[in-house]
């Protein structure tokens, strides 16, 4: 009422803007870009079914539920493991994994808690598949890609808390033209005005549409440096009533690789646990570039770690019983790297019963002389890799956790964030090599 705006962008500030979108329109209000219509076919979980369901495209199976009695129907009909996706909501509140109907009870009152008004989606979850996040630019008329992110970490992991590497390294060119096309079709749709992001899972070269935002994404900043171009300028030159054409905006795949990697505030807050889910954690980011994946992810590495580990000769894996076959191939290329390896008991079986002898069995039970802690505190570990069950509040597997914090060491909490780590850790050794390696060396006086 004091400001009497030409018009208020709702696009640019996250999930909060959006909430008051519904508020403002009634109050009279414009929305520039996007209209308020478009914003609620995509934030409302049956508007964004029947909008995916009108277009052709694919979405995991899934089901409405707005009681506990609709929830376990769904859970009974679609099978386990089970993603809980409550709507309007910032940073994946409340969402979370159920793998059993006992799990899914536990959690459905806290996921409709969150927006009563709301269903809460129950999705079938898509295990092993790889997610995408892609940004788009729209005038209403036309849609121009802004960039594609392949997420490190599989699906599964909240996108603000995965490692992303633009342009995708692992994806088949016609996979990424499927991307592009389907975004660029719901861009359209829903007649989009500025930014939007659209969440894909890529299971066994087929392409999942999980979400779809009408606004600016968290990696908006990293796709703008990554590609060179400004898309939040951009985008409100559109939301004023510029053109696509008018800007002469057009994506083209940069020559060089950058990396995501996120920033978490958990040496700050006692007890807190690092471990990965749907619910983000992380509060900010660093960014890698380099001629090669490789190179990129271990320069963004080098920018959250700090210890010098170049003579740290081990490497404590101690994961979930699911994962510890695939922690072979990983084991085996330290070894040939000239690492030891500090396993935990189950681990260390597994490792040996492949052939692999450089194994040193530890306890993480703190307060023991051969524990985990010792040989951090000897500087002797250069990297952990540690995974647990999905909300299981395992107390040996956070006291791992909180060991790591302690001593700011790289650490990796899935198989695919290891499997990254290593690869790169290979090519590159450890990210010391690279933390000053931009700098400038200072003139003498």
């Amino acid at each position: 009422e004091l400001e009497r705006p030409l018009g208020v962008i709702v696009q640019l500030g996250g999930q909060t803007p959006l909430k008051l979108a519904k508020a403002l329109e009634q109050a009279g209000v414009r929305l520039l870009g996007t209209s308020f219509q478009s914003i609620d076919r995509t934030e409302d979980r049956e508007q964004f079914a029947e909008m995916l369901r009108k277009l052709g495209f694919k979405q995991p199976r899934n089901g409405m539920a707005r009681s506990l009695e609709d929830a376990v129907r769904i859970g009974q009909e679609l099978g386990y493991p089970l993603l809980l996706r409550p709507s309007y909501v910032l940073g994946g509140r409340a969402m979370m994994t159920a793998n059993s109907e006992a799990q899914l009870k536990e959690f459905f009152a806290e996921a409709l808690s969150v927006a009563p008004e709301h269903p809460v989606l129950i999705d079938e979850f898509l295990a092993g598949a790889v997610e995408v996040d892609a940004d788009f630019l729209g005038d209403g008329e036309r849609a121009e890609l802004g960039g594609i992110m392949e997420h490190v970490e599989a699906a599964g992991i909240h996108s603000g808390d995965s490692a992303c590497v633009l342009p995708p390294h692992q994806l088949s060119p016609e996979v990424m033209q499927t991307i592009e096309e389907q975004g660029r079709a719901l861009a359209l749709e829903l007649k989009v005005c500025g930014l939007m992001n659209v969440q894909f899972a890529v299971k066994d070269g087929e392409v999942y549409i999980i979400e779809v935002n009408p606004r600016a994404s968290r990696t908006v900043p990293f796709v703008s440096k990554a590609i060179g171009q400004p898309l939040a300028k951009y985008a409100t030159r559109l939301m004023l009533g510029a053109t696509l054409e008018g800007l002469g905006y057009g994506y083209t795949i940069p020559d060089d690789y950058s990396v995501k990697e996120t920033v978490f505030p958990f040496a700050r807050f006692a007890g807190a646990d690092t471990e990965l889910g749907p619910e983000m954690k992380s509060t900010g980011e660093v960014m890698g570039r380099g001629e090669s994946f490789e190179e990129a992810y271990m320069k963004a590495q080098a920018a959250i770690y700090s210890p010098n580990l170049a003579d740290a000769r081990s490497v404590f894996i101690g994961v979930r019983d699911a994962d510890k076959v695939q922690m072979v191939p990983i084991a085996q290329q330290l070894v040939r790297q000239g690492y030891r390896i500090l396993a935990t008991e189950g681990t260390a079986n597994v490792l040996e019963q492949a052939g692999i002898t450089a194994i040193e069995r530890v306890r993480m039970k703190a307060g023991h002389p051969d524990s985990l802690h010792v040989f951090l505190h000897r500087g002797e570990v250069a990297l952990l890799i540690n995974t647990t069950r999905s909300r299981k509040r395992k107390v040996d597997a956070t006291h791992i956790r909180r060991l790591v914090l302690h001593y700011n060491l790289p650490y990796c909490t899935t198989v695919e964030g290891a499997l990254h780590y290593v690869q790169s850790f290979a090519k590159f050794g450890t990210p010391d090599r690279f933390r000053y390696a931009s700098l400038p060396v200072p003139e003498a006086s």
